[in-house]
């Protein structure tokens, strides 16, 4: 599957935006879809994931009650809703798809997008 994000861009703290990951290929609605995330000089980090048929969720803690992972296999999509936005949000934001179960590890994710990048200014 390929995976295309998009969304990202300058927004105040506090403010709110939405990212969307567009995947191709008939099999997206099997997949387990994450978004991750790489703040300059850091590792990358996980932000949420999502089930097969969206029934299940899973957050990083920095992120939870702020953001809200969905997704749409009609249209082959998967959306991060991020609100309460702060300055240390900032980061490229990466989509994943992977085989295996809701997880935090990079390494069950098999494909990925190329990034967008958030910019959260103070």
């Amino acid at each position: 599957v390929q995976l295309q994000a998009s969304g990202g861009g300058l927004v105040q703290a506090g403010g709110s935006l939405r990212l969307s990951c567009a995947g191709s290929g008939r099999r997206f609605s099997r997949y387990v879809m994450g978004w991750f995330r790489q703040a300059p000089g850091k590792e990358r980090e996980f932000v949420a994931a999502i089930s097969w048929n969206g029934g299940s969720t899973y957050y990083a803690d920095s992120v939870k009650g702020r953001f809200t992972i969905s997704r749409d296999n009609a249209k082959n999509t998967v959306y991060l809703q991020m609100g309460s936005l702060k300055p240390e949000d900032t980061a490229v934001f990466y989509c994943a798809a992977g085989e295996y179960g809701l997880g935090s590890n990079p390494k069950a994710y098999a494909y990925w997008g190329q990034g967008t990048l958030v910019t959260v200014s103070s």
